[in-house]
This record gives C-alpha cells, sequence and structure tokens, in this order.
C-alpha cells in the first residue's frame, strides 16, 4: 500500500494484469534539466548484472502497479512517487534467470526528494547517472540487450518517440 496518494494523469491506462501473470514496472524520472535518471545493477545480481536500468522491479501478490511503482521507488532510491505523468511501454520479456516469462508496463514519472542524492542499496546498485538526450547513445555501447531497451525508454521519455534501431 502506497503511504501517500500517487496522482495520474487522466490519459493514462493502467494495464490490468490478469491471475497468473507475473508483472514488473518501470520508473523513468526526469530532472529539471531534462535528463533521465538510470542506474547500473550491481555486478553480482542474478538478473542482468553490470547492466543499466530504470527505477522498478516485481509487482508483489496483492499490490497494484501503482502501489509497486511507488513502492520500488522509495526502496531504490528513497524518492517518493507522486504522479503517473505517461505510460510509455507495456511488454514481455524472459530474463537471464531462468524465472520465465514477465510482463512490464513502463512510466514516465514525478517524484519527490532530492534527486542529486539517491539513497540506493550498494548491493543492488553499484552506480547512477542523469542522461542528457545527447548522452543516450552511451547506452547502446555494451551492446547488451538490457541496455538498448534502457536507452529506448529514456528516448522515449525525453522525446516521446523511441530511437531508430
Amino acid at each position: 500500500m502506497t503511504s501517500s496518494p500517487v496522482a495520474v494523469e487522466a490519459d493514462v491506462v493502467l494495464p490490468e494484469p490478469r491471475a497468473g501473470e507475473v508483472w514488473t514496472v518501470g520508473a523513468v524520472v526526469v530532472n529539471g534539466r531534462g535528463e533521465a535518471f538510470a542506474q547500473r545493477r550491481s555486478p553480482d545480481r542474478a538478473l542482468f548484472p553490470g547492466c543499466w536500468d530504470v527505477v522498478g522491479g516485481h509487482v508483489e501478490p496483492g499490490e497494484t502497479l501503482v502501489d509497486a511503482l511507488a513502492r520500488e521507488v522509495g526502496e531504490e532510491t528513497g524518492w517518493r512517487l507522486t504522479r503517473l505523468r505517461r505510460l510509455l511501454r507495456v511488454g514481455t520479456w524472459e530474463g537471464d534467470d531462468g524465472r520465465g516469462i514477465r510482463h512490464e508496463a513502463d512510466f514516465l514519472v514525478a517524484v519527490a526528494g532530492e534527486l542529486s542524492a539517491p539513497a540506493q542499496r550498494p548491493a543492488e546498485h553499484s552506480g547512477h547517472r542523469w542522461f542528457a538526450p545527447a548522452d543516450l547513445p552511451e547506452l547502446l555501447a555494451s551492446g547488451h540487450p538490457v541496455d538498448a531497451y534502457v536507452h529506448g525508454l529514456l528516448t522515449l521519455a525525453l522525446h516521446g518517440t523511441t530511437a531508430p534501431e
């Protein structure tokens, strides 16, 4: 349950998970300089070690997508989710951990808190960075599909379109 209400823009349609589906949520945070936040997954993580990622994670049983997103934002950064501004993408993926198919909903969000000092857990994330539009191609340097996915999300959040493949 969220500790305070999260506003949802009128044109945001929330996906409706079906019974038995495993869902994840992601939040793209953009600061006042027009830069999007990404964090580096720790190298010893079971799922996508060392890759760039947005804030988010798995939806727990009994949680709504919004509640899960608010929880994950708080746990991973110490910020408070205040608004869902836009649904960026809904899709499915299979991790490299053998745990099957997940459905994912990614949102452009607004948060409250000290953006210059996210409260990250070193066991989960080894660092973070704010990406300006001109910096986005750097996300493609590794060639890893997860980094390319994050590149697409940040491009969509900052430009309103996905980058050409």
